[in-house]
């Protein structure tokens, strides 16, 4: 009963603050203006790829053999957690009750989008000489 009655008294004070006179008072505000990029910021790229800095403060500083190990390793995770998935849904009734889905192995998936993330960081590196 007593969630009953906090669900209804929540209700009628939500409805009862819906009919409440607005303020006439106007408050100013002072409009915010985005300061411009310097130069040096700029992330505009001429020919065939990108600086470094676009990889951002972490990644642009690895050299390109560490990025493609990384890529690697995630897509040897990825690929894993889809084949260990494909095993238990193979086993009876694993479809009906959900018991094939393994939060590890769906972590694990997130893999194969870092695993292209870091193989383009690592070509954009080894074509900067890194």
């Amino acid at each position: 009963m007593n969630k009953l009655t906090f669900i209804l008294l929540s209700a009628f004070v939500a409805m009862s603050m819906a009919f409440a006179p607005v303020s006439t008072h106007v408050s100013s505000t002072r409009a915010f203006v985005a300061p411009k990029m310097a130069s040096s910021e700029d992330m505009t790229w001429e020919g065939e790829y990108p600086p470094s800095k676009v990889l951002g403060p972490i990644m642009s500083k690895m050299p390109s053999g560490h990025l493609g190990v990384i890529s690697l390793l995630c897509l040897t995770l990825c690929s894993y957690s889809c084949f260990q998935s494909f095993l238990l849904q193979q086993e009876p009734g694993a479809m009906a009750d959900g018991s094939w889905i393994k939060p590890y192995y769906v972590i694990m998936g997130f893999g194969g989008p870092l695993s292209w993330g870091t193989h383009v960081a690592a070509w954009i590196q080894r074509k900067n000489g890194m």
